[in-house]
């Protein structure tokens, strides 16, 4: 997978469209949810296999943390390491930002995935659009 740091309108729109099509299609979160008011302000990333979008994540710099947020990967690419790339990749612009700390709200499903990539939970369980959450961090 070939991932890019969103430098242009078609990159961002290729972006929404995997967040689209996990979260919204796939997850039933209310579009004015999905999209909201920081996304004009994050860094975007978008991931391409055979020039095709497959997945997609934000970040955001907030109270000392790159806060990786809308992390995800379309169900037919999941399970080809995709996530993990693309944390890599937001990791690695957190560090290039001089931010020593990575946070992240995670769906409780997936909570063993990011542990795997060294998160530790910080927060018992919370709804956010209807799913369970709980808030992860990491030193990098």
């Amino acid at each position: 997978m070939d991932i890019i740091k969103v430098k242009n309108k078609q990159q961002r729109d290729d972006a929404f469209y995997v967040r689209r099509v996990v979260f919204v299609d796939e997850q039933q979160v209310p579009l004015e949810i999905e999209i909201d008011e920081f996304d004009d302000t994050a860094i975007h990333f978008v991931g391409y296999e055979k020039n095709q979008p497959v997945a997609a994540a934000r970040l955001r710099f907030v109270q000392g943390f790159g806060k990786l947020e809308r992390i995800c990967v379309t169900k037919e690419h999941r399970g080809r390491s995709f996530g993990r790339q693309i944390i890599e990749s937001m990791e690695e612009v957190i560090r290039d930002y001089a931010f020593d700390k990575a946070k992240l709200n995670a769906q409780t499903h997936a909570e063993a995935f990011y542990e795997s990539l060294g998160y530790v939970t910080i927060s018992e369980p919370f709804m956010d659009a209807g799913i369970p959450h709980v808030t992860m961090v990491k030193k990098l």
